[in-house]
């Protein structure tokens, strides 16, 4: 298991890491994010899916509607939103089908996610600091995943975005 802390002073930064991201993500990448309300998962995922191609306008938290399909990238995003479910609806959803399919699966409230339906992962998870900045640490599981997060945690500010 590999961990480590990403600090971001804006919105802005907080997407640029999320497009960092994107670039490392390989078809079947699953991607765990927690935090409270507004701490930035959704404008992280903004930057995820301008990593792949996508047109970050069209991310809109799927509180809603629990899971937003994106296909026009070099892959396909599902944005998954489970904060209104709990572990037995989550099994319901089908959810398999998209974790272990060829697009890059991310999950907001990943805790929910029943324990066992996916093993290795990239946990981000937001914390407040300031109104601006946010700290994101990182919890990577599964070798593929570790490689992921020592090449992201080795970018350092200011490198290509």
């Amino acid at each position: 298991m590999i961990t480590g802390e990403i600090r971001t002073a804006s919105a802005e930064e907080t997407k640029t890491w999320g497009k960092r991201l994107a670039r490392l993500l390989p078809p079947g990448a699953v991607i765990g994010l927690e935090g409270e309300l507004g701490a930035g998962k959704t404008c992280f995922v903004k930057g995820i899916a301008a990593g792949l191609g996508i047109n970050a306008e069209e991310i809109t938290s799927p509180t809603f509607t629990l899971i937003a399909e994106h296909y026009r990238g070099r892959v396909p995003l599902y944005h998954i939103d489970l904060y209104r479910l709990e572990g037995a609806g989550v099994e319901e959803l089908g959810i398999g089908e998209y974790l272990f399919g060829q697009g890059v699966s991310v999950i907001e409230w990943f805790r929910v996610l029943p324990v066992g339906i996916v093993d290795e992962y990239l946990l981000v998870s937001f914390t407040f600091v300031t109104e601006d900045e946010r700290v994101l640490s990182l919890t990577a599981r599964g070798e593929r995943y570790e490689k992921i997060a020592q090449a992201l945690l080795g970018e350092g500010l200011g490198v290509g975005d």
